[in-house]
């Protein structure tokens, strides 16, 4: 499957994945709390300088990036369209933050890393008789199927590009759609053969 972790080591790769998960969910939670244009500016230009300091570590995400920042964009235009330019620069800011604190997180921790810390926090569930192993290995396996989404995507788009000069946009849809039910197939297979469950 692919990844969008970089193998370019940055300053975040040697912060621990615990750690950077929980800034995640506090600044994430802090976002969605935030009401005032001025102060969601000053977390856009925090994040920009986020994203600048892990130099080429990003490349692998930057195609994702401009795809958030398009959809951010229109969020802004339709707002600003119907009047409300206060909701139109904090609904923007605010997906674009969120976006980028989260592609922070993946391309700079391994997804063995991430499957390794879930596991941990829901260990202390598994005295309650929950399955927390299969469980974390649930979320783990659907954080890495968004990744390759968005790795196949680019692929996709890349072949289409040389062969006809042109973004390929939904003609992709259907021959992406084909590739991921395959990769679920094969994953599927797979957890079959080692666990038989």
């Amino acid at each position: 499957m692919g990844s969008l972790y970089s193998e370019h080591i940055t300053w975040l790769h040697r912060v621990s994945p615990a750690l950077k998960l929980a800034l995640m969910a506090v600044l994430g939670t802090l976002l969605f709390l935030l009401h005032s244009p001025a102060i969601m500016g000053a977390c856009a230009l925090a994040c920009l300088l986020l994203w600048l300091s892990l130099g080429p570590a990003t490349r692998v995400a930057r195609r994702l990036i401009v795809s958030v920042l398009i959809a951010a964009l229109l969020i802004a235009v339709f707002h600003a369209f119907m009047g409300n330019y206060e909701l139109a620069a904090i609904s923007s800011l605010r997906l674009a933050c969120a976006s980028t604190l989260g592609v922070a997180l993946t391309v700079t921790t391994h997804p063995t890393h991430i499957l390794q810390l879930l596991e941990t926090l829901l260990e202390p569930l598994s005295k309650l008789g929950f399955p927390s192993q299969r469980f974390a290995l649930q979320l783990a396996l659907m954080l890495r199927f968004i990744e390759h989404f968005f790795v196949q995507w680019k692929r996709l788009d890349d072949a289409y590009r040389l062969r006809t000069g042109k973004a390929g946009g939904f003609r992709l849809l259907a021959p992406l759609s084909i590739q991921m039910l395959q990769t679920a197939k094969r994953v599927g297979d797979a957890l079959f053969a080692r666990l038989g469950q």
